[in-house]
């Protein structure tokens, strides 16, 4: 491990300078794990969702998209989907995903496997539509953009040595779990919503979410004065905590608090709530805030820095981090500024708006606004119009003599979907109506 000169007015010491390549490694091993559920997760619904027969074709999409944006649609809806939509095309995107984040977990050739993997998941995220519109995929394909820059060069794994990781890279990732966290609390108090600001917001969000768990239920009949103090200890977790990722370096043990911190607050919220990945993603984000020493006490693996990476790689590296960090800070203020009470649109940047169809430099806000009641649409159906049956979702509520679940890090769109769509009836018509025609069809792609 090197070692730097730290002068102080009143002494010289010296102090180990950290190194991040086993850091690097579990990040990037555990990101392709994030990959790996992500994929496989889409693989029994694509074809439900937006396949020939789904609720929303990707290929209609994609032919209105040309017919309206003409040669800009290949730039507006950047998707492999454009050589071909068909089911097959869509399970091979799948599974083709399912393989390049195995080579990830595996080590080989990280940076093209990564390259490819943020290309295939982008492409169906577009043509996804709605159902791949959550923020936990556009954090997965950021988080994928910037792991092309952090990984190393090297083509064949090792457990030795790795090239040295770009420090800027690593900034990036840093920076990103740092916005994450800070827009996810300022957006709360910025949107002006009194269940934040009065400490009010768990006494509705246990019941009121998308996809309860059955611990939600307990959280749910905690005293008052307890939902106080969590709401309180997330707004200072999201709020207060990530300022310290930017300790220097002779306070790192401000940066390993923070992990932890962090890492305890996604864990909590993965006990009380079915959130597909995004946890996972959170988590896995919080890895490269602990350098090889601390992470040698755990994971006793004999890596070390090799040669450096190549001078071409390392001036791309530097510049490219140089323009993301721009996107990142123009990203950031624009999410706070549209969250402001009396903003009614979304506030215009062209620089943003350029980058926008890659979804790899975005805003982030979970719950911004809280839910204060549980709306639910039921679907019925009956073979005589007298009886009428209700037609029960696999994963969300329901029966309320059946057991809320857990099916976290699986990501059931529909379900959720279906949550949306109890809140705003009208703007789900595009892919509800389609669904009740389906059901009375019967089409087995979509039961």
């Amino acid at each position: 491990m090197a070692t730097i000169d730290v002068t102080e007015p009143w002494a010289t010491r010296r102090i180990e300078a950290p190194t991040y390549v086993l850091s690097r490694w579990l990040f990037l091993r555990l990101l392709g794990v994030v990959y790996l559920v992500a994929f496989l997760s889409l693989v029994p619904q694509v074809t439900g969702l937006v396949g020939e027969h789904g609720l929303l074709p990707a290929r209609p999409f994609l032919d209105r998209a040309s017919a309206i944006y003409g040669g800009a649609a290949y730039r507006l809806f950047p998707t492999l989907c454009w050589l071909g939509a068909s089911d097959a095309t869509l399970q091979a995107l799948c599974w083709a995903g399912v393989a390049l984040a195995l080579l990830l977990i595996a080590g080989v050739a990280q940076v093209p496997v990564l390259l490819l993997l943020w290309v295939d998941y982008l492409s169906l995220s577009v043509a996804g539509q709605t159902f791949l519109w959550f923020q936990w995929d556009a954090l997965l394909l950021e988080t994928g953009l910037l792991a092309i820059l952090f990984a190393p060069t090297q083509l064949v794994p090792s457990l030795t040595t790795e090239r040295a990781p770009l420090a800027p890279a690593r900034w990036l990732v840093w920076g990103l779990l740092f916005r994450l966290m800070v827009l996810s609390g300022a957006t709360k108090l910025a949107s002006g919503d009194p269940t934040w600001r009065h400490l009010t917001a768990l006494d509705y969000h246990f019941w009121t979410q998308p996809l309860p768990p059955w611990p939600a239920w307990y959280a749910q009949w905690l005293p008052e004065w307890l939902h106080r103090a969590m709401t309180l200890a997330i707004l200072v977790i999201e709020l207060g905590v990530p300022w310290l990722i930017l300790a220097p370096q002779r306070w790192r043990y401000l940066r390993y608090a923070a992990c932890a911190l962090l890492v305890a607050g996604q864990l909590a919220i993965a006990l009380t709530g079915n959130y597909g990945f995004f946890n996972l993603l959170a988590i896995v984000l919080c890895v490269p805030l602990l350098d090889d020493a601390v992470l040698r006490r755990v994971l006793p693996l004999a890596l070390t820095a090799g040669e450096p990476e190549p001078r071409w790689r390392q001036y791309a590296v530097r510049g490219l981090a140089a323009v993301l960090a721009v996107l990142a800070a123009l990203a950031f203020a624009r999410e706070i500024a549209q969250t402001l009470p009396g903003v009614r649109r979304p506030l215009e940047n062209p620089l943003l708006d350029a980058v926008a169809p890659l979804r790899s430099v975005n805003g982030y806000g979970l719950f911004r606004v809280m839910t204060t009641e549980r709306p639910e649409i039921v679907i019925e159906g009956s073979e005589d119009t007298l009886h009428w049956s209700e037609y029960g979702f696999p994963w969300k509520p329901g029966d309320v003599a059946r057991r809320p679940r857990f099916m976290a890090p699986h990501m059931p769109r529909l379900d959720w979907q279906m949550w949306f769509a109890g809140l705003d009836p009208a703007g789900a018509q595009a892919w509800l109506l389609p669904l009740l025609r389906n059901i009375l069809e019967g089409t087995p792609q979509v039961l």
